[in-house]
Parts: structure tokens; sequence; C-alpha cells
């Protein structure tokens, strides 16, 4: 199994009781990603798979911002030469490995919680938007910018199109427009927004108390659940969801959960 390290080139990383705080640190560059940086993405969430004493991952950017997309220096230095015959094209290949990331994020047994200030631009509104719970500052700015250096959203748009729509999407991608939290909000790409950092540390610690009160495992569960809305037929679904549910019932947390509930007091999860 995966372990988390010690210590990372480009994340800082800190454990606190079942939360885990990793913050993008790359701030001379705005937190722009670069392969390191999604390596190291990549490494953490790969160590989070199988991990239930871990049930929240918060993302976060050092410096004030939270990820200013792609780090187009080390873009345009990238893939000079021309994909041989009949290969696929490498920048493909290349591209194609960040929505696996993505994917990663997007379906970790975690709930993952983005504080967002600064800016999340690009690649990283895409990670912004496999979020759980994501919360950001009213100047905080975001766009789909790609299109507007002539290249393409794609790995990204899936994601955007899944929480918000696929109007929405073609709205922001086809024009790459730049808005603020408050438009953030009525996008329905976050789900809070708050005044200034002071009120986004504030907020984030209330939520992250309303996470403690869930079971890791329950968490799980319904988390797989609700992924497959959409993508399954709903009888697919709901069988698939009463299989989980009996998961559920039949593990420790549902019998401390209930016998919690029956003596007036908090599960044990609660104060972890």
């Amino acid at each position: 199994m995966a372990e988390l390290k010690d210590k990372y080139e480009t994340l800082l990383v800190r454990r606190e009781r079942s939360r885990l705080h990793v913050t993008l640190n790359r701030p001379e560059v705005k937190n722009a990603l670069n392969p390191t940086l999604i390596g190291e993405l990549k490494q953490v969430f790969a160590a989070l798979r199988d991990r239930r004493d871990i049930k929240v991952v918060i993302l976060r950017g050092a410096g004030g911002t939270f990820c200013a997309g792609a780090d187009l220096k080390n873009m345009e230095q990238s893939f000079t030469e021309s994909p041989k015959s009949g290969e696929r094209d490498p920048i493909a290949i290349n591209n194609r490995e960040y929505g696996t990331f993505l994917e990663a994020v997007n379906t970790t047994p975690q709930v993952v919680v983005a504080a967002v200030e600064g800016y999340a631009i690009a690649g990283g509104f895409g990670l912004l938007c496999v979020s759980d719970v994501a919360i950001c500052t009213e100047d905080a700015g975001f766009a789909m910018s790609e299109t507007a250096i002539g290249i393409v959203p794609a790995q990204i748009a899936p994601f955007v199109a899944a929480r918000i729509g696929v109007p929405n999407t073609r709205h922001l991608a086809l024009t790459a427009a730049r808005f603020k939290g408050p438009d953030a909000l009525r996008y329905g790409i976050v789900h809070h927004l708050v005044k200034d950092t002071a009120a986004l540390d504030a907020k984030l610690e209330e939520v992250l108390k309303q996470i403690d009160r869930c079971a890791p495992l329950a968490n799980a569960l319904t988390k797989a659940v609700v992924m497959k809305v959409g993508s399954e037929p709903l009888s697919s679904v709901l069988d698939f969801a009463a299989d989980k549910f009996a998961e559920a019932r039949r593990s420790p947390e549902a019998a401390e959960g209930l016998r919690a509930f029956a003596e007036k007091r908090p599960p044990k999860w609660a104060g972890e």
C-alpha cells in the first residue's frame, strides 16, 4: 500500500487527527501545475485510496492563490517533436494523465474540501470542480482560460460539466470568461462564499466540524453511490446502493452510531 511521505517538493502536507491538509506550494508561480506538482498530488491520493483513518482532505494554495493552472513555460518547452507514424501523439498521452489524476481525486473515498482564494484558473479550476465541498472568497477569480491561448480544456471540461451542466460549461469554455466568487456560487461551482481569508478559515473549520460528525466508511460508501448517478441505469444504481447500505449496516461504525444515538452521546468517530 502506498504511504504518505514526510516531505514533498511542491506540497505542504499536514495531518490533523482524521484531517489531511494538502497545500499546493509553488507560490512564486501562483501554484501553477508542473509535472512535479501533479506527480506529488497523484502520490498523495494514491496513498489515500485505502485509508479510513483519514476522512477529509483539505486542498489549498500557498501564498493566497489556489492554483493558476498549468505552468505555461513548461508547456511551451515540451513536446517539440512530432508523433511517430502509427503512434499516438505524446501530447495526447500527457494530457490524458491529468484526467486520470482528476478521476482519482473525484472518486477518492475521503471528503475533499477546496478552500479557494486568489485564483482557480484552467487546470486549477478543474481541480476545484472535483472537490466535494468548496469555499471561496468574494474576490477569488475563476476562468476556463484555455481557449483564449489556443488550446482546449480537454481533461477538465467533463468534470466542469458534471458539476455545473453542459450549457454553463459551454458558456465558460467558449468565452474564456473571467468571473469572481459571487458568480462561482451562482453557477454552483462553490458551496460557500465568504468575505476574506479570515472568514474562509472560519467557514472551513465549521465545515470540517460538520464532517467530523459523519462516519468515514459511511461517507466513503455514500460518495460511491452518488458518483454512479447519471452514469448507469437507475435500477443498477439502486442495486449498488442497497449493497453499500448492507455493507455499512454490518460495519462497526453502524453499531457504534446506533448505540451512541440510543445513549444520547456523540459517536466515537466524532472526536477523531
